[in-house]
């Protein structure tokens, strides 16, 4: 008998668990998805020509507030949860959910959904979003490339666009960036790694994704996002924690597999965090994974010209993700501004258009403004915002440029972080070992 299942996702893990376990699988029937997270990526279709044979007509995306309705619709035996960077008590809410309508709940894990590659796989994750993830894929591809592989990197998905178009995309360079449409969130993954040189691989459809970063790598680094586990299976796993967040290592879903997993894992931050919170996380890898190698490591910030924060009133322009579902409450950008004197002006009360909404999903956000840019409406949303605010200077924390997407009404510096460790082992270490046992 062929049973019905709903996927509750959120454009990414999602396509991704219906791709490797669902599509061509005749003992299943996916009867929808739901979207969340993300705006404007429900009332969609997951397009036949990504679905399969099975599924000729696509598949409905629908909005997860509709979940119940579907299940009990559709006659739903089956919800499985596919997105992340949530509280466990926010998965267990849609286990209550999904089983008072009816269903099955259902948790997909690393071995039912992990691609092998042909070449050896380094993966970088972490337990939270904005742990300082990216800054330390960048650094593992800086430190394979000087030991003379050739890396691609493997970007953990964010197809908000045209999905067929989107099934296997590649970027090389800024005007990859343009061509493929990009949102400001798929910027800031893919344009620190162009301007280091680095091949970038990403979209719907990981088999094929891998199939072409293969070809033309001696090294797969899989860049992960949020805080999921890969899509392909490790040989090395890097996992980055955040003393900041000091117990969200145990209570964040799927972070709480990442430092369960973990080969090495990088307690980042530690500049900046007190000493209970570098005890409590610490004793918190101990307990569950003492086998890891632990790496201590800062992000110290960089501002590219300090002298137009210094003393004046400045918007502070944070990591979207970070600052929003990530449940920081500032970033890079609110940091650098203090530590030269500056006064944050609060854009909360200047806020246009979808930015009204934003503030209202995430009432713990300070006094910044997140880099939201999930589509041409939101990005002009976030420009206008940003006209509006009386400051004297802007301080851009994302890891792009802002200024080529749009104008800034008055002058903006960048803030730039990037991973340096403390003491030993480094990252240059546990490379080392890698590349000599492989």
């Amino acid at each position: 008998m062929t049973r019905r299942v709903i996927i509750l996702g959120a454009a990414g893990r999602d396509f991704h668990n219906f791709n490797v376990f669902f599509r061509d699988n005749a003992d299943y029937e996916v009867v929808a998805f739901t979207a969340t997270q993300i705006p404007g990526i429900e009332g969609r279709r997951y397009p036949p020509e990504l679905a399969g044979e099975l599924y000729p007509q696509g598949i409905p995306i629908e909005p997860e507030e509709k979940l119940e309705e579907i299940i009990k619709e559709k006659g739903v035996e089956i919800a499985v949860f596919s997105y992340s960077d949530v509280s466990h008590q926010h998965v267990m809410e849609r286990a209550a959910r999904a089983q008072a309508a009816g269903a099955d709940f259902w948790l997909l894990g690393p071995e039912s959904t992990m691609l092998t590659s042909a070449k050896p796989v380094v993966a970088v994750c972490a337990v939270r979003t904005g742990s300082g993830k990216s800054q330390t894929t960048r650094k593992v591809a800086e430190i394979l490339k000087r030991q003379g592989k050739r890396v691609a990197v493997i970007r953990h998905p964010m197809p908000y666009g045209d999905l067929v178009a989107q099934r296997v995309q590649r970027f090389a360079s800024l005007e990859d960036l343009d061509r493929h449409r990009c949102t400001i969130e798929e910027r800031e993954e893919y344009e620190p790694h162009i301007n280091r040189g680095n091949v970038v691989y990403a979209g719907v459809d990981y088999a094929e994704i891998l199939k072409a970063a293969e070809a033309e790598a001696d090294v797969i680094l899989w860049d992960g996002g949020n805080n999921d586990f890969p899509f392909v299976r490790p040989d090395l796993l890097i996992v980055v924690a955040d003393p900041l967040r000091a117990g969200h290592e145990l209570t964040y879903w799927p972070g709480s597999v990442n430092i369960r997993m973990a080969d090495v894992v990088i307690i980042n931050k530690v500049d900046s965090a007190s000493l209970e919170q570098l005890e409590c996380l610490r004793e918190n890898i101990s307990r569950v994974n003492s086998r890891a190698t632990l790496i201590e490591a800062a992000s110290p910030i960089t501002v590219e010209e300090p002298e137009l924060l210094r003393g004046k009133r400045v918007l502070a322009i944070e990591d979207g993700p970070t600052v929003t579902h990530g449940e920081m409450p500032y970033g890079a950008a609110a940091v650098a501004a203090r530590k030269f004197g500056a006064e944050l002006v609060d854009p909360r009360p200047y806020a246009r258009g979808e930015i009204v909404r934003v503030y209202s999903q995430y009432p713990h956000l300070g006094p910044v403004l997140p880099a939201m840019g999930y589509g041409e409406k939101q990005i002009a949303d976030l420009a206008a915002t940003i006209a509006g605010v009386p400051c004297d200077a802007v301080a851009i924390g994302t890891p792009i440029d802002l200024r080529r997407l749009m104008e800034m009404p008055v002058p903006a510096t960048r803030v730039r972080y990037e991973l340096q460790e403390i003491g030993s082992p480094t990252l240059e270490d546990v490379l080392a070992d890698f590349v000599r046992e492989r």
